[in-house]
């Protein structure tokens, strides 16, 4: 029996290359994804992609997007007791939660313990995995990915708004991690073999907030005017 599968999903390159991975494990059923929303702004909690186009990944995806609803400010007490209603109420459709972490063991024993208090196995398809091979092997794979966020203080915020290719990745220098698991940049994923299709997209606006630069990741088809903040 396959083990049914839910997969945090934050729109960037690290949640789609899980979501590959899983898609290749024979043992596994990808049941859903699960991504955090900010209420007011109607965008990804941290990384700032409009819901629009978490919806159009999840359809390309194939799968049923299911949505934390956040309040903000969100203190993290909210964010853990947001996420624990939305996953009760999913809970008898998976068998465990798959996250896209690679090598922060802070965050995965605060996965485990969040996670375990619920009673649902979590999963870490690519824990310890080298970020440099890993970064030329999501690309070599097809995966094209936008920088959405960059956190100036680790990472040039001239990246805001590029595309996460080989190019990119040789400009970062070495102090940045190549697949920005420190916080040095958030992407969002536009094509690649997890979707049946790409996301058509510009970048709108770069603009700094909150000690961060942010490329507005705007739909295709939208007007000019849709580009702002």
């Amino acid at each position: 029996m396959q083990k049914r599968v839910l997969l945090s999903w934050s729109s960037g390159k690290d949640s789609a290359w899980t979501l590959r991975t899983l898609q290749r494990d024979p043992g596994v059923e990808v049941v859903g994804l699960l991504t955090s929303f900010n209420q007011s702004a109607g965008r990804v909690a941290m990384h700032a992609v409009r819901r629009q186009l978490v919806e159009s990944q999840a359809e390309a995806a194939g799968l049923p997007l299911h949505a934390v609803e956040l309040p903000w400010p969100c203190p993290n007490g909210a964010y853990e007791e947001a996420m624990a209603d939305t996953l009760s109420e999913l809970r008898p459709s998976f068998d465990a939660v798959a996250f896209g972490d690679l090598f922060l063991e802070d965050i995965r024993a605060y996965r485990e313990s969040t996670m375990g208090e619920l009673d649902i196995e979590p999963m870490f398809p690519l824990w310890r995995l080298d970020t440099g091979a890993l970064a030329r092997d999501m690309i070599a794979g097809g995966l094209k990915a936008i920088v959405t966020c960059v956190d100036p203080k680790q990472c040039s915020e001239t990246v805001a708004g590029r595309s996460f290719d080989i190019d990119m990745l040789e400009q970062l220098g070495d102090e940045v991690d190549p697949c920005g698991e420190n916080g040095e940049f958030h992407t969002f994923v536009t094509a690649g073999p997890m979707f049946s299709q790409p996301i058509p997209v510009k970048v709108g606006d770069v603009v700094c907030r909150d000690g961060f630069v942010f490329a507005d990741v705007v739909p295709q088809s939208a007007g000019a005017d849709q580009a702002g903040r």
